[in-house]
């Protein structure tokens, strides 16, 4: 395991300024207390998202489609230590990012649990092999990005609610994300 209901999560403003700390159970509780977490979107050579299905076992969207990996960064961490810590701990990988954007959103799961997160959103490339932990994530697959965009309007009940939100908003805003790999880096 490497996620836990009383792991202290960072409470922030709406200007993603500290405020304190609560833990994990507690701050989904309800309609959840605003706190920062973070959103990674990993590509492959050929332009496809790497998407994960969030396991059974989690307490708020389980068995939904999302992007890569998301979660927060714990008391004291900085978030590019965050982002690679967690990237390594559920798929087993490193990659280069690069911060995109902030947004704030709450979405009610069900009238026990909410996300209420200012979300930091990143993205990246890699061709190593993902290995899924299975206490996170249900299954791993690469998508193109127009087959997502399919998938996502017949089917956007499948999907978690910030990973829509990412995905406008990078495919509106963020296109560079999408170049060749060569491109990515200028």
């Amino acid at each position: 395991m490497v996620s836990f209901q009383d792991e202290p999560l960072v409470l922030v403003d709406e200007h993603d300024r500290e405020t304190g700390f609560l833990d994990k159970a507690s701050a989904h509780h309800g309609q959840g207390t605003l706190h920062r977490a973070f959103s990674l979107f990993v590509f492959n050579a050929h332009g496809e998202l790497l998407l994960q299905q969030r396991a059974e076992g989690k307490r708020l969207w389980p068995g939904y489609w999302s992007n890569t990996c998301c979660s927060h960064p714990r008391r004291g961490e900085m978030m590019e230590t965050a982002i690679q810590r967690r990237l390594g701990e559920e798929l087993g990988m490193a990659c280069e990012f690069q911060f995109q954007f902030k947004f704030q959103y709450q979405a009610q799961f069900d009238a026990d649990g909410a996300e209420n997160e200012l979300c930091w959103v990143y993205a990246g490339r890699s061709d190593a092999a993902p290995v899924a932990n299975i206490h996170e994530i249900a299954a791993l697959r690469y998508i193109a990005p127009d087959a997502l965009d399919r998938e996502i309007a017949g089917h956007p009940e499948r999907f978690t609610p910030w990973f829509k939100i990412e995905w406008d908003r990078l495919r509106r805003e963020h296109a560079h994300v999408f170049a060749p790999p060569a491109t990515l880096a200028s």
